[in-house]
């Protein structure tokens, strides 16, 4: 299977997805395409892309700074002086080619000027590919409070070609790793437990596994476009994940955290409070909290580092009529949304976080 057929997009895999890019071009005759990078992609992953596209009309490249603290309106407003001051009228093309903070920024950026013109994701990292590009929603944060603004609008194509992981550190695939044990988490025992066996994360299994998390989130995407109901499950980690990465971020004394690691601590805090709240077993969480620590370093929290990230609970976007809302499991493939959690139920979760890597 060489391609995903959605609604209203199509995700393709490989070097038949350039095949796919080169026709879309040529079937919309779009006036210009630009392509986004940041400083990482263009170096590694541009001349890649260049070779595979086939245009005859203006190709523009933008680029950006990495890293979170750029994924911002101020970027954004660079990007649309950048369009408007090069041409680019609504039947231009933005093409997003890097990690999740690029097709994030990237969609955003498109989705906007001059009210929306048609992009393409070319996800680089291995969170971009199972989770950013996929679904439709792009934006940007406010300050340290993550993706608080955006809008949900999908992509004319998403190209999967799992070479660019090549460029990649280990760290940055064991980010898009957690989205992977998210969707495990959230769909089946099956898919989840085929992490348990490290020799499983090889390169040769990495198309298969990336398909396979991709048709979970779009299998819920779909049914759920705009995160009425069931598309909140793909929260799970995330409530107290986004809260611990943004809390990082804003602070001058931590360590920032990768997305994907603040959620792999989300997901057991997660774990355990599924526990408390819904009853889930604990022997399972045990097993899957054990899984996920095989995969990510420990992080200390102190009691006042926890009382802290409260403030950023707040924010989250699942949150209504002032409740802190949670994403849960009754059992592995059984996700609760729009959980109620107390604060007591908070700290014996990170209380058990800490007792695994003693």
């Amino acid at each position: 299977m060489n391609s995903i057929e959605l609604k209203t997009y199509k995700i393709v895999f490989q070097e038949e997805a350039y095949k796919e890019l080169n026709l879309l071009i040529k079937e919309y005759s779009y006036s210009s395409v630009y392509i986004l990078v940041d400083s990482n992609t263009q170096e590694f992953c541009s001349g890649f892309l260049s070779e595979k596209i086939e245009a005859d009309v203006k190709i523009e490249w933008i680029e950006i700074e990495p890293g979170e603290e750029h994924k911002s309106i101020s970027t954004c407003n660079e990007i649309w002086k950048t369009l408007s001051e090069t041409g680019a009228d609504r039947k231009s093309l933005l093409i997003s080619l890097g990690g999740g903070i690029v097709t994030d920024i990237g969609g955003y950026s498109a989705s906007c000027f001059k009210r929306g013109i048609d992009f393409v994701h070319v996800p680089t990292t291995l969170l971009g590919m199972v989770d950013a590009a996929i679904g439709g929603k792009n934006g940007v944060n406010l300050d340290s409070l993550k993706n608080q603004i955006g809008v949900i609008k999908p992509p004319k194509l998403v190209l999967i070609d799992v070479g660019y992981l090549s460029t990649l550190p280990p760290e940055e695939m064991r980010s898009g790793l957690a989205e992977m044990l998210k969707h495990g988490l959230i769909a089946n025992a099956e898919d989840f437990f085929a992490f348990e066996d490290l020799s499983q994360f090889q390169v040769d299994k990495l198309p298969e596994l990336i398909r396979d998390s991709i048709q979970i989130k779009t299998k819920i995407a779909e049914e759920d476009p705009f995160e009425d109901g069931l598309r909140m499950a793909l929260n799970f980690g995330h409530t107290l994940g986004h809260a611990i990465e943004s809390y990082h971020m804003g602070s001058s004394s931590k360590t920032k955290l990768l997305h994907g690691e603040a959620v792999a601590i989300g997901m057991i805090l997660a774990l355990k409070l599924s526990v408390e709240v819904l009853k889930f077993d604990q022997k399972t969480c045990d097993e899957a909290s054990r899984i996920i620590s095989t995969y990510f370093k420990p992080v200390e929290f102190s009691k006042k580092d926890i009382s802290n990230l409260k403030t950023y609970l707040k924010h989250d976007k699942k949150n209504s009529a002032g409740n802190i809302n949670f994403v849960l499991l009754e059992d592995i493939g059984r996700p609760k949304i729009n959980c109620k959690v107390s604060d007591e139920q908070i700290k014996k979760a990170f209380a058990y976080y800490k007792s695994l890597s003693k």
